[in-house]
């Protein structure tokens, strides 16, 4: 059994806690790295202290320092910090697993000219259930490519700082290219006051922010006399640090190049 010496970026937060205990329940994956903000209180405190079972791995500001001993760097941070990790690590051979959300195009382009340099695994929801749904959609999306209009709306927690979800865009763009569709030309993310009628070519958005909701995603495609929901609810994190181990496990043979949860799950045609 090969051992995953993991580093994990945002090591004081909610989703790198889960992280960290994630890799600690692993028989394959050590904690080999912690990583946070310069201005964290945190910064120098052991990075599974609140487990009650020190790692021994201190939470570093500092790149080289706490990514010393990692070959991979799970990262669901936002995307200053993921670009300034992800130039580390092309220059210095660690994998990345990215699960942050909220790139521009020149953030993504960053992305898939480092995977030139080492392997990484790029996807907005490491889900293993939001995967599948992906799939689903590719194939509801091609039977029903006339006569039906989609519709996706998302539901998130109150602190998340980016919409619509990197997990719905991601849906809207499966759809869109089963349909042969250019989703930044099709997209409607917002309707008020008088719209007109609805073009049957969009692919409309919808939003909600409250609380403490995890993840909900569902896509309808509405026709005339009957609807189709394909949904997919979170309701724990565990499920996506479960994912981003499941990830690393995958790129232990890949030297170079960019992933997703679908070549992972071999979901692709």
């Amino acid at each position: 059994m090969t051992q995953l010496n993991i580093a994990i970026a945002g090591a004081s937060g909610r989703m790198g806690h889960i992280l960290i205990e994630a890799v600690a329940n692993a028989p394959d994956a050590v904690l080999a790295g912690a990583l946070d903000i310069a201005s964290s209180p945190a910064i120098g405190q052991d990075a599974a202290a609140f487990l009650g079972k020190p790692a021994g791995v201190l939470i570093e500001s500092d790149l080289a320092k706490g990514l010393s001993g990692a070959d991979y760097l799970i990262d669901f941070t936002r995307p200053e910090g993921t670009l300034q990790h992800l130039a580390y690590c092309a220059e210095h051979g660690i994998k990345m697993i990215i699960g942050t959300t909220g790139f521009d195009d020149a953030g993504k382009a960053a992305i898939a000219a480092a995977a030139e340099k080492t392997a990484i695994l790029f996807a907005p929801n490491m889900s293993v259930g939001v995967n599948v749904t992906m799939k689903l959609l590719e194939l509801a999306a091609k039977s029903l490519s006339e006569g039906y209009d989609i519709e996706i709306i998302e539901a998130h927690h109150r602190f998340k700082v980016d919409a619509p979800s990197g997990t719905a865009l991601q849906m809207g763009e499966v759809v869109a290219g089963a349909l042969g569709r250019d989703l930044k030309e099709c997209a409607v993310y917002g309707r008020e006051g008088v719209t007109g009628e609805r073009d049957p070519s969009t692919i409309g958005f919808a939003t909600i922010r409250g609380g403490d909701v995890v993840g909900d995603h569902t896509v309808l495609f509405a026709g005339i006399g009957e609807r189709i929901e394909i949904s997919h609810k979170s309701s724990s994190r565990v499920t996506y640090a479960h994912g981003a181990l499941r990830a690393a496990r995958f790129l232990a043979d890949k030297p170079t190049g960019l992933f997703d949860m679908q070549d992972v799950l071999s979901l692709k045609n």
